[in-house]
């Protein structure tokens, strides 16, 4: 097989045509025109639509419900409640593998937390399933909730997050602590915060016979296909799920939750296709969501203001029914150089939905707890909290010792001060004011995330006609996904992005892995760019082969593919064009399949991750304590960027998220009830327009070999974990109050102050 060489790019090519070029998405006028068609958006003939009655209690049982009420109503077909469901094959309460996650299919009348399907009302019209789902009336026996971080007895769960253990540690902390010349010991506490992505889960149904047919918004066709495989008993490759386009996920939307089960159980009871999508209020419960924490931070140093020991301990919720346990203190393992570290977990049972993966699990919640004690630490020794995190930061992975890409990280706190002006800061908080008398305060936080990798697999094909295909089961949750990963296909075949038919989002294609943790660029884009060398070294054997080529006996010294064309890699005047090839060997097209999973070897010896650092300016009014960011900065090192456009756009996302973990976002728990009582995007504050400030981003340039094939690394999630910490510590320096119950209040710079 001749040598390749598909990663070298030439210097005439055109702008726009590869990896590198800030292409526009590709799906951006069917979105602007309203021609996406997104799940719910399906209507096949006959179809029905199925409403879910959910509980008004967090913990009880089902008395009663009034199904003949509601199926008198005109147009109501049946009501599915526990009593007629259809049967599933396996008990959903079975955890099969680590993604599997129990689910409320109506197995019972017992309520486990508030928001949980009880019933499911299947009608004519969305108007007579919705008030079929109000006259079932239901009446319950209910039981105190259990509410809050203190709710009942805390334990240590195994693991927490996917398999990471309860607690590390290297050195000795306590003897750390107990030679510092500073300490702090502090608590930060973080609220539950719920996935608000625009498009809510929603699933229409489709049964002939024992084909199933669904459209679904989904982060993980082969996880639901697997899924629904095993609950309803039939064949993967009866399964067809559609999911060209998700109007966001942010990891909700990862794994099969209760609603969409309950959709494909209501279609098989009525024989007809069925629609089911979730009101606003309803995703508050059954589909995940980020749970609270409480975290304990102790830090020393020395008389140098080095770290000598970082203990941290997070307390968190879960489920009474189910194991998900938010890994906020493993986000210490990543940045600071402490002799000696410890992080630890434990947990309570609560009356809520299970928590589960939302956007950064983990390291959001734990680096604005981090990034707080950190600029704590800092101005305990005097040191301005650049300073203090340029003496400290780890030039290896803290807890592993395995090294990292640490330059990368020094050149964003160069990059992203000088773009600031951070040299101008001063150290003292509440001491700088604006031309109106409003107290300015500028704070900064580090980011990292890991960069993950999965598993993948795509389909490559080169045409007589000289254009090219690429398939893959890939996903689009509205961040670019289908644009990147056809660059990437235009690069690995060689061709302009025109001449590129790019396939995915149905769960016929190869499977691409899941769309999660920052890892579907990486994973797919992998398994992309090993399908197109692996159909480029088809062609190019026929034309080695083929005496009648100009590059016959070229296998010794290799060929490139470039324009649509081979060439000999040591006489660039010698090539021809993908056509010819084909045309010439008698072959319509030729075709291959490439894989992209992590290396072993590489993740055995090198710690991966993609790092930044956040600087942002608040306004504080003295007086009314109103908070406002005003700018924002953010420098980046996440690898190699596929395509400029779309990566800033996920960093400003980002550090937005991060904004509004410090400053907006809440689930307020009625502990009375158990019941959320900002269930509605009216009262769960997040930041509006007016609340955006202007944002600056820099890719800072970084060539990491470790990584992947293509030097990629993830940037949806690592936004928000600098960014919240950073605003976080503006307010400190703004006001002197350093607030450690997120998000922050007025009430609280007000009555500290």
């Amino acid at each position: 097989m001749p040598e390749l060489n598909l990663t070298s790019a030439p210097a005439h090519l055109r702008h726009g045509s590869s990896i590198g070029q800030p292409l526009t998405r590709r799906d951006g006028l069917l979105k602007v025109k309203g021609q996406a068609t997104y799940a719910a958006d399906n209507h096949p003939p006959g179809m029905l639509f199925a409403v879910m009655a959910v509980s008004s209690i967090a913990r009880g049982r089902v008395v009663s419900l009034d199904v003949s009420a509601a199926k008198r109503h005109p147009g109501v077909v049946d009501v599915m409640t526990p009593d007629n469901k259809p049967p599933l094959a396996i008990d959903p309460e079975i955890k099969t593998n680590p993604f599997v996650f129990r689910m409320e299919v109506l197995q019972s009348d017992e309520v486990r937390y508030a928001n949980q399907p009880i019933a499911v009302v299947i009608a004519e019209t969305l108007e007579a399933a919705t008030e079929g789902a109000v006259l079932l009336a239901p009446r319950y026996e209910a039981l105190p909730a259990l509410v809050g971080l203190d709710a009942g007895e805390s334990y240590v769960p195994p693991v927490v997050g996917v398999g990471n253990p309860t607690e590390s540690h290297r050195g000795d902390v306590e003897a750390g602590l107990a030679s510092a010349e500073k300490q702090i010991d502090a608590v930060y506490e973080t609220p539950p915060q719920y996935h608000n992505a625009m498009e809510p889960h929603a699933i229409v149904a489709s049964w002939d016979g024992d084909n199933l047919s669904l459209d679904m918004p989904t982060q993980g066709l082969m996880l639901s296909l697997g899924r629904i495989a095993e609950l309803f008993g039939i064949a993967p490759d009866k399964i067809h799920i559609r999911s060209p386009f998700l109007g966001g996920g942010f990891g909700s939307k990862g794994l099969m939750s209760g609603p969409p089960t309950l959709g494909i159980m209501a279609a098989k009871l009525v024989g007809r296709p069925v629609k089911l999508v979730l009101r606003r209020e309803q995703m508050y419960g059954p589909v995940g969501h980020r749970a609270p924490t409480r975290q304990r931070l102790r830090i020393g140093a020395d008389g140098e203001g080095r770290l000598t020991a970082l203990d941290h301990h997070a307390r968190t919720v879960s489920s009474t029914f189910d194991d998900f346990y938010e890994p906020a203190a493993d986000a210490s393992h990543t940045l600071y150089a402490a002799p000696a570290i410890r992080t630890s977990h434990d947990a309570v049972r609560v009356n809520t939905g299970t928590p589960l993966f939302m956007r950064a699990p983990g390291e959001a919640t734990g680096s604005i707890a981090l990034e707080s004690a950190i600029d704590e630490m800092a101005w305990a020794c005097g040191i301005d909290p650049l300073a203090f995190r340029l003496k400290n930061y780890a030039e290896v992975e803290p807890i592993t010792g395995k090294p990292f890409s640490s330059k990368a990280l020094r050149a964003c706190y160069a990059q992203g001060a000088a773009r600031f002006g951070w040299a101008k800061r001063s150290l003292q908080p509440r001491q700088m004011r604006d031309d109106a008398g409003l107290l300015v305060g500028w704070g900064m936080g580090t980011a990292t995330f890991p960069a993950l990798m999965f598993q993948a697999e795509a389909r490559a094909a080169i045409r007589r006609d000289g254009t090219g295909a690429m398939e893959i089961g890939a996903h689009d949750m509205g961040q670019g996904a289908w644009t990147a990963l056809a660059q990437i296909a235009a690069d690995g075949l060689g061709l302009d992005i025109d001449r590129v038919t790019f396939k995915a989002g149905t769960s016929d294609l190869p499977d691409a892995g899941i769309a999660g943790g920052s890892a579907h660029t990486a994973t797919a884009g992998a398994a992309i760019h090993s399908a197109g060398a692996a159909v480029i070294a088809k062609l190019a054997a026929l034309a080695t082969g083929d005496e009648r080529s100009p590059l016959f006996g070229a296998g010794n010294a290799g060929v490139v593919a470039r324009d649509g064309k081979l060439f000999r890699r040591d006489d660039g005047s010698r090539g021809e064009s993908y056509a010819e090839i084909l045309a010439r060997a008698g072959v319509a097209e030729v075709e291959a399949r490439g894989t992209g999973a992590p290396n072993p070897a590489a993740m055995e010896e090198y710690a991966m991750h993609a790092h930044g650092a956040v600087f942002a300016e608040v306004k504080v009014d003295p007086e009314l304590g109103q908070v406002r960011v005003t700018r924002m900065v953010g420098a980046f090192a996440a690898g190699r960027i596929v395509n400029p456009h779309l990566v800033k756009s996920q960093l400003f996302g980002g550090m937005i998220w991060g904004m509004s973990f410090a400053l907006h976002e809440e689930a307020i728990t009625d502990r009375r009830s158990g019941r959320i009582m900002n269930a509605n995007l009216g009262e769960y504050h997040i930041p509006v327009n007016a609340d955006v400030p202007p944002l600056d981003v820099i890719t800072v340039e970084e060539h990491d070999p470790h990584v992947n094939a293509l030097g990629i690394k993830g940037v949806g999630e690592i936004g928000i974990t600098g960014s919240a910490g950073a605003v976080a510590n503006a307010v400190w320096h703004a006001t002197g109050v350093r607030v450690r119950r997120f998000p922050i209040r007025i009430e609280e710079l007000l009555t500290q102050s």
